[in-house]
């Protein structure tokens, strides 16, 4: 096996290793948001009870203020464990980038070309000065939590206003017991945390592998995206899948396909990731036969996202394009690529029927 085909494999096996980790800390992350719930509806029902028959501004704004302040004790929990996160995993990345390499590049090349290192404070600082889905991951959480305190504040005051019991302002903002809490408006941002902690996670290990990657460009020839093959994989990376970029200005490499916000940052919480293709032992000027032959520079063959989608069953075809792309594909003998322009953006069915006739 070529060292570029150890490579891909193990890229593809650390992709699913973070796709778990990632769903653990999201767990992790909500519990946190759970814990501080509890309280919140404690100091809700507590409030609520001592505001009286009349409403004044002063006893609104106790009620207001003893709630929201558990809110900004939750976000400042959330934030401190997701930043504390963040910043293991960027460690770990940074060293696992680094192992990689160095664990299939032969000997007498690392002598002439060692592996080199990425300092953690220099990619700490691209992780927080490069924004995903056009915003830093401290301006998504801080959004997130300005949300969550307008709608409670708003239910607050229109359940008072409307003269609705404590009980009923409670189960809006809270949830009922009988639905897992997930009727209450308070689920929205657990939803919308669990998306920025997902992203965050892939903007953070694509952050390390870039970093990784250009600080070897003496030894990497270029980069090639990697998707994951399954029914969730979204329409912008399936078309990107297997393709190759330039490394450092990430440039489409035979194709036009652009790179955009790079492999899982595309769109929230993208799990396709890259893998580095190693140059020939040729082009780094070994002569030496095995290491000729493991050095070889040939990109790994392997299985396309269309490759992969052209040999599922109708219905999980229908399920990942719709019913009529899937039909035109498998009666038409249309490939994957016709579903897009030269930019890699899916095509509406108006603009493909235009593009068929």
């Amino acid at each position: 096996m070529s060292i570029n085909q150890q490579l891909r494999d193990a890229m593809l096996g650390h992709a699913i290793d973070l796709t778990h980790y990632s769903n653990a800390q999201a767990r992790a992350i909500i519990a946190i948001l759970n814990g501080r719930d509890a309280e919140l509806k404690s100091r809700l029902i507590d409030a609520m009870e001592n505001v009286g028959t009349v409403l004044t501004v002063e006893a609104m704004n106790q009620v207001l203020s003893a709630v929201l302040q558990v809110n900004a004790t939750a976000f400042l929990e959330v934030n401190e464990a997701l930043n504390r996160n963040l910043d293991d995993l960027l460690v770990y990345e940074l060293s696992f980038q680094q192992a990689l390499v160095e664990s299939v590049l032969p000997r007498a090349v690392q002598v002439q070309f060692p592996v080199v290192s990425v300092a953690f404070s220099a990619a700490k600082a691209i992780v927080q000065a490069r924004p995903f889905q056009g915003r830093l991951l401290k301006e998504w959480m801080a959004g997130i939590e300005a949300d969550r305190a307008a709608r409670i504040r708003d239910a607050i005051r229109s359940g008072v206003v409307e003269g609705r019991t404590t009980s009923d302002i409670v189960k809006q903002i809270v949830g009922r017991k009988s639905e897992n809490f997930e009727d209450g408006l308070l689920q929205r941002s657990r939803r919308d945390v669990e998306t920025i902690v997902r992203s965050a996670i892939g903007h953070t290990a694509e952050t390390a592998s870039d970093a990784a990657y250009e600080a070897n460009s003496d030894i990497i020839s270029h980069v090639q995206w990697l998707s994951t093959l399954d029914n969730k994989t979204s329409s912008t990376c399936r078309i990107r899948d297997q393709l190759p970029y330039t490394l450092k200005t990430y440039k489409p490499i035979g194709h036009k396909i652009p790179w955009l916000a790079r492999p899982g940052r595309i769109h929230m919480c993208c799990r396709s990731t890259k893998f580095p293709v190693l140059k020939s032992a040729a082009a780094l000027g070994f002569d030496d036969g095995a290491t000729r032959a493991s050095m070889d520079g040939q990109v790994p063959a392997s299985t396309t996202y269309a490759e992969w989608l052209s040999k599922q069953s109708a219905g999980r075809q229908d399920q990942i394009l719709g019913v009529t792309r899937a039909q035109m594909m498998r009666e038409g003998g249309l490939k994957l690529d016709a579903f897009y322009n030269d930019k890699g953006k899916l095509l509406t069915m108006e603009q493909l029927r235009e593009r068929l006739k």
